[in-house]
């Protein structure tokens, strides 16, 4: 978290984890890098829309607090991954039944999944 996310007081425990999962992107990101270690290109293709900027901060905030770890490969050209720390990976089962509630609860959404 950011210098003014730590100094913030939360009315809840789903407000604290959105302030660090929330938003667009970093929900995504964590499942989509899963149990791989995909590279940066890699996650750029699949999220589609995403700008290489705001990938690289959304990476660099997960990296910060704890979700992601990046591993710089001393080769040339450099080539950069990105895993899940015990932290992401316990975030993924939260997103699997995120993700089977749509599925069942809110149909509407569902059929815009582009699958």
């Amino acid at each position: 978290m950011n210098q003014k996310e730590t100094s913030r007081t939360y009315h809840c425990e789903i407000e604290a984890a959105f302030a660090i999962v929330g938003g667009k992107w970093k929900a995504r990101i964590l499942w989509h890098i899963g149990n791989e270690r995909p590279r940066f290109n890699q996650l750029r293709d699949i999220l589609e829309n995403v700008s290489p900027r705001m990938l690289a901060k959304q990476l660099r905030e997960l990296e910060r607090d704890g979700l992601v770890i990046r591993t710089l490969h001393p080769e040339i050209p450099p080539r950069v991954d990105y895993q899940l720390t015990d932290a992401g990976k316990a975030f993924i089962p939260i997103l699997e039944r995120i993700s089977t509630w749509v599925l069942a609860y809110c149909p509407e959404a569902a059929e815009k999944i582009g699958r």
